[in-house]
């Protein structure tokens, strides 16, 4: 048997991951059966830092990215991410929904210090057949942002040196 905590804390460190092992080592004391501690503040860091490009993608329900999508970004310094370039992608139920990009994740981009792509993609439900993307205008928009990214990466001196001004 494996014992797993899930911290919830937006703050590393954090009292409630204390408990949390203190409450798993005391099982382990009592069973014999070890764990670990899954903290989603380490967790949202730990392979964000890590990259030079992040796809952001959002389903879109009733004109905004969900709640917990925003929650994660909650929990991620905003500095961290600082530099790095983004790629900014969107599923919704109609064209409307499209807007997001723009009004909405193209400023949290920026407010986390990200260099994103001049192009989104959006995609509606009816565009994909078994969850897997089926329209050809957007494959092509999907391969255009992709060319976008390939010169975002290229260039990463230059956003080493706009993010440190």
């Amino acid at each position: 048997m494996k014992i797993i905590g899930l911290s919830g804390s937006l703050s590393a460190p954090s009292r409630t991951r204390g408990l949390v092992e203190a409450v798993i080592g005391e099982i382990t004391r009592q069973t014999g059966f070890g764990g670990g501690v899954i903290d989603i503040a380490e967790l949202a860091h730990a392979q964000l830092r890590g990259a030079d490009l992040i796809v952001i993608g959002v389903p879109v329900y009733k004109a905004s990215y969900p709640g917990a999508f925003k929650h994660f970004v909650d929990l991620i310094d905003p500095k961290a991410l600082e530099g790095k370039a983004a790629i900014l992608v969107a599923t919704g139920g109609s064209e409307q929904h499209a807007l997001i990009l723009e009004h909405q994740l193209r400023a949290l981009a920026s407010y986390l210090g990200l260099y994103s792509a001049p192009k989104t993609v959006f995609a509606r439900d009816t565009d994909f057949a078994d969850y897997r993307l089926a329209n050809p205008a957007i494959a092509e928009r999907v391969a255009f942002v992709a060319g976008q990214a390939a010169w975002l990466l290229r260039a990463p001196a230059a956003r080493t040196l706009a993010a440190a001004a």
